[in-house]
């Protein structure tokens, strides 16, 4: 059975004293959804974030890392420091990432490497422009993206694996994928899964949608059977906000 997931991506947002109140307002919400919770600060505030949710149900993840072990590097992050204070996963190829620091799918098969090797899981993100979704291309290039970063893994690699659909034009735009849209890349993703790797590997991992979740339309969008949570961005700022979405399961 697929896991519910809904991870928060704070990005460069919040300082430590912000980080600090952000989880402790986020552990006093009441959680009734089976969904697992994660949020993303900065590499910064990692470790002081791990620490303030020990012994909670929150995962603290990390937004990025580097593909190499360690080396001449400046400003990096590898795995292994990330593993070293307790970081179990991490998000890799948000659109972001891709458009302003020019991550390519060739650059991106040696982080998702790294990171299984260092039995890091990974919330794999991947999604179309506007250009593309109005010229048809959308599931052309999801397809691409998929394909090129990770159906070099084996069956046994995909368990540590969760893929993240985010429609680029949807991204702190305000705009949001429709309830039908998401369904339909959703299900074309796991059909593409399916082809390769078969029904039963395609059926177990989970798809996140990303592009604007808000509590106003978390539930429509978490209903759709191919959706299995969110990678929410903006709405994870708030903790009232996050936890409606959360349990809009």
């Amino acid at each position: 059975m697929r896991n519910n997931i809904v991870a928060g991506n704070w990005k460069m947002n919040n300082d430590l004293s912000q980080t600090k109140d952000l989880i402790s307002d986020l552990k006093n919400q009441t959680k009734t959804s089976d969904a697992e919770v994660m949020v993303a600060p900065s590499f910064i505030n990692l470790q002081e974030a791990i620490k303030q949710t020990e012994n909670s149900e929150i995962e603290v993840i990390a937004q990025n890392m580097h593909f190499a072990e360690n080396g001449a590097y400046t400003g990096e992050i590898s795995a292994n420091m990330l593993a070293s204070i307790g970081v179990k996963t991490s998000i890799l190829g948000h659109s972001e990432r891709r458009a302003y620091f020019n991550e390519t799918d060739e650059s991106l098969v040696k982080k998702v490497d790294t990171a299984l090797i260092n039995k890091l899981r990974v919330i794999f993100c991947f999604g179309e422009d506007l250009d593309q979704r109005k010229s048809g291309e959308h599931f052309n290039v999801v397809e691409s993206q998929i394909k090129n970063a990770l159906f070099h893994l084996s069956s046994e690699s995909w368990k540590n694996l969760v893929l993240a659909y985010e429609p680029v034009w949807a991204i702190g735009t305000g705009e949001t994928a429709s309830p039908e849209q998401a369904q339909n890349m959703h299900a074309f993703i796991r059909k593409t899964i399916a082809n390769t790797h078969g029904d039963d590997l395609a059926n177990s991992v989970s798809i996140l949608y990303g592009g604007s979740v808000k509590p106003s339309n978390a539930k429509e969008i978490f209903s759709k059977p191919d959706v299995d949570g969110g990678l929410i961005g903006g709405a994870s700022l708030k903790a009232e906000d996050f936890f409606a979405i959360v349990n809009a399961f």
